[in-house]
């Protein structure tokens, strides 16, 4: 299992949009489970509905944790796709 830590940067966190982006991105990677997780609740990341959950707003703490064949790469990937986020 890969797990990698981020404070969430945008500052309109993650809305609906982006969250949605983040599914595809992570449906991309077919055999690896992705979770986020913030000191409160873990969820599924392909799920928006479950993401959206979460209420992340900017300053959140969160991790992600990915666990199959391509891990390290998507964890790596929404690290960075987060990152890109608006600031």
């Amino acid at each position: 299992m890969t797990v990698k830590k981020l404070t969430i940067e945008a500052a309109n966190g993650l809305h609906a949009r982006p969250a949605g982006d983040l599914v595809k991105l992570v449906k991309s990677f077919p055999g690896t489970a992705v979770s986020i997780a913030t000191p409160a609740k873990k969820v599924n990341a392909s799920s928006i509905l479950s993401l959206l959950s979460l209420g992340l707003k900017k300053g959140t703490e969160i991790e992600i944790m990915a666990e199959g064949p391509d891990e390290e790469r998507a964890a790596e990937e929404i690290v960075l796709f987060l990152g890109r986020l608006e600031a």
